[in-house]
């Protein structure tokens, strides 16, 4: 049951950066009384049962080169585990609940390379399974595992339930993801056996939205001092920049979120490229090849001449396919001074987590775009090259693409290539990717 009438978001995949975005707009609107958040974290329930034993408030310390300002957050009103799949479906069918939002993170959706739901994936099968069970009475939602099983089945419930229009907003680096979870949801529900089409066109809008803001995983350390020094478990570090840009409908009603410096636009897909490409795709370059240099954090990396080098040729390249509009100088130079900010400590290793999914989503477009324009796409074949290497040398695990590799080996060429490009890559392409794997093959960390 929702906390209270004003409990009209849940939000799917409570973590550090949905209290450092999602929370902090719906806090700043100024309608924000009338607009709270009931999340759901993704399996675990530490960090639900931390928030819950202090009222849900926590602090939000905006980390600036200089110095901290810090600020309570208390738009969540419920926290609570993921595992915890009946009430998640029941507060999703709630007629209270106006918005589903996420923030799962590329690889949770389960998505083949060209987008679609990856039917085959062992979780999705799985809650396919329990799907499948539940309408014969053999087996409880509660089994479900995923965000796409979990939001299908609300969806459903919401529908029996006759509850009402709600909007789903990703808030995950996805391209096109409002429209990449609508599909997703439609292909879980049809493969369940349940036609969702006509009630999703008639009751359903999937927002699309670029996010951003830099919030790292706390170390251990420095999780206990801030504990201390703020009386709370759940402190919140995040950089002072933040931005979101969202394109599409709100049937239900919507907070102010403009209020707090949000964007909404008719063509989200410009403001999403240069974010995708030029942000997250240099965090997976520093990240790849900042790990294969001995870095640990990503000021570290975007120190080093070499890592920024191979960052500024991707982003060349990737600039010509931005609009003037945008001002991308700016946008570059505004990125290498948040990558620079000492203070905040973003672990390396933690970005490369899923690079095999993310490379695909932030490197490989650029790629593709450069060779159909004639071009040999050399700084984003020199990017796809560091993510291979720190896959092969540096121990960065590929969970999506891994047998993918294995089955590649087959094929000739640069196995990881082929798995990145979902086939076989241009022949100038290739030739970078192994001259390049054969420099990286001889840092340090490579020979191991």
């Amino acid at each position: 049951m929702s906390t209270s009438e004003a409990a009209r978001i849940v939000h799917i995949g409570l973590g550090a950066f949905s209290r450092s975005h999602l929370a902090y707009y719906t806090q700043r609107a100024s309608d924000a009384s009338e607009w709270e958040i009931i999340a759901y974290t993704g399996r675990s329930r530490e960090l639900a049962d931390v928030l819950e034993a202090q009222g849900c408030t926590y602090h939000l310390i905006e980390r600036a080169a200089a110095e901290d300002r810090i600020m309570p957050i208390s738009s969540i009103v419920r926290a609570r585990p993921g595992s915890e799949v009946s009430q998640l479906v029941a507060d999703i069918a709630d007629p209270r609940t106006r918005i589903v939002s996420l923030t799962v993170t590329e690889a949770a959706y389960h998505l083949t390379g060209s987008g679609t739901l990856n039917l085959q994936a062992p979780d999705i099968a799985h809650d396919l399974e329990v799907v499948q069970r539940v309408h014969e009475g053999v087996a409880r939602s509660a089994d479900l595992r995923t965000a796409v099983g979990k939001l299908a089945t609300g969806l459903l419930a919401r529908r029996a339930e006759e509850s009402g229009p709600v909007t789903v907003v990703s808030c995950d680096n996805m391209p096109d993801n409002g429209e990449r979870i609508r599909d997703a949801v439609l292909a879980f529900a049809g493969a369940a056996g349940t036609d969702l089409h006509t009630w999703i066109a008639e009751h359903v809008s999937f927002v699309s939205t670029s996010v951003d803001r830099i919030t790292p995983r706390l170390g251990a350390e420095e999780k206990q001092r801030l504990e201390v020094a703020h009386h709370d478990k759940a402190v919140v570090v995040a950089e002072p920049f933040t931005d979101w840009v969202l394109e599409g409908k709100f049937p239900a009603g919507r907070p102010r979120w403009e209020d707090a410096g949000a964007r909404f636009v008719n063509d989200l897909a410009p403001w999403e490229s240069r974010k995708l490409w030029l942000l997250n795709g240099a965090h997976t370059i520093l990240a790849s090849l900042g790990l294969l240099r001995g870095h640990t954090n990503v000021h570290e990396a975007i120190s080093d001449s070499e890592c920024l080098e191979a960052v500024n040729s991707f982003w060349d390249e990737a600039a010509r396919h931005l609009p003037e509009e945008l001002d991308v100088p700016a946008y570059r130079q505004a990125l290498i001074e948040r990558f620079s900010n000492p203070r905040i400590e973003h672990r390396l290793a933690q970005i490369a987590q899923d690079s095999d999914i993310k490379a695909q989503m932030r490197i490989l477009p650029v790629a593709q775009r450069e060779i159909a324009a004639g071009r040999r796409a050399e700084g984003a074949a020199r990017a796809l090259a560091v993510c291979v290497a720190a896959h092969r040398y540096g121990g960065v695990e590929w969970p999506t693409l891994g047998p993918q590799v294995m089955g590649g080996a087959a094929q000739g060429g640069v196995p990881e290539l082929h798995a990145l490009w979902g086939g076989p890559a241009p022949s100038e392409v290739e030739q970078v990717v192994r001259h390049a794997l054969d420099v990286l093959s001889l840092l340090p960390v490579s020979r191991g």
